[in-house]
């Protein structure tokens, strides 16, 4: 049987110092086979790009990615690499750990962020010195592919219900798809589905943490509540990120 290959860049940062303390961990646990990538500001600034093509073909050919950090150049290290793998979805589980100073220690969830469009997709534009755009993508294709993983994580890991978080009173066109395209797998699934207003969201999660378990969301929307969440158990540095897809998966701290 062949040894699964863990593909390695550390990046920029604290990227330096927490993936070869990742890396340790798993040489411990089980016998992998290790690659090694790099990316991120002090490549880009000896080699003048951000993501060389054979860190992206290495990433794409490995069975996980252990990934660090990108300063200035994330936006064109993490995402092109997430979309090389096809990780549609961000998974980001907040809990309170014995022994840390939480804001919330009664925090323990989980939020399910779609990894792949939204205001992420790139699509900007300068029409002039006054007015520039960007256009927010939202598919059928998409919100279900995460809605499917979402009603399987709920219901192998024993949760009642899946909050979905959306701003579909006022996005009603790209909002709207995304809530009705979740509701309808969930019921597929028997899934009980509790939709809550992603701003609203905002303040009862800090205000009441223990009363969510999954919380499934568009991609902005489930970057910036993930890092309110964060606050809640003792900063960034406490939530893990796994960007999964069909056949492979990157992780970061």
């Amino acid at each position: 049987m062949s040894r699964e290959t863990i593909a390695v860049v550390a990046g920029d940062g604290i990227g330096q110092e927490v993936v070869p303390a990742a890396r340790r961990g798993l040489e411990a646990v089980g016998d992998f086979r290790f690659v090694e990538g790099e990316a991120g500001d002090a490549y880009a600034e000896e080699h003048g790009e951000p993501l060389p093509e054979p860190t992206r073909e290495m990433v794409v050919d490995a069975d996980a990615t252990l990934f660090g950090a990108a300063g200035e150049s994330a936006a064109d290290v993490i995402i092109p690499l997430r979309a090389a793998v096809d990780a549609f979805v961000n998974v980001r589980p907040a809990r309170a750990y014995p022994g840390v100073d939480a804001l919330r220690p009664e925090t323990d969830l989980v939020i399910l962020r779609e990894n792949t469009e939204g205001v992420y997709s790139g699509i900007e534009s300068r029409l002039s010195d006054d007015v520039s755009t960007l256009t927010r993508v939202v598919t059928k294709s998409a919100s279900r592919r995460l809605a499917e993983y979402a009603c399987e994580y709920v219901t192998e890991n024993g949760y009642d219900e899946l909050d979905v978080a959306h701003k579909s009173n006022v996005m009603r066109v790209t909002d709207g798809l995304f809530l009705e395209s979740v509701e309808d797998v969930a019921a597929d699934h028997g899934v009980e589905t509790n939709p809550v207003l992603m701003d609203a969201l905002s303040m009862h999660l800090a205000l009441h943490p223990e009363e969510y378990g999954v919380v499934v969301a568009p991609n902005l929307a489930g970057d910036v509540l993930s890092d309110l969440a964060a606050g809640l158990v003792g900063g960034l540095g406490l939530l893990p990120s796994a960007n999964i897809g069909a056949d492979n998966a990157i992780f970061e701290p």
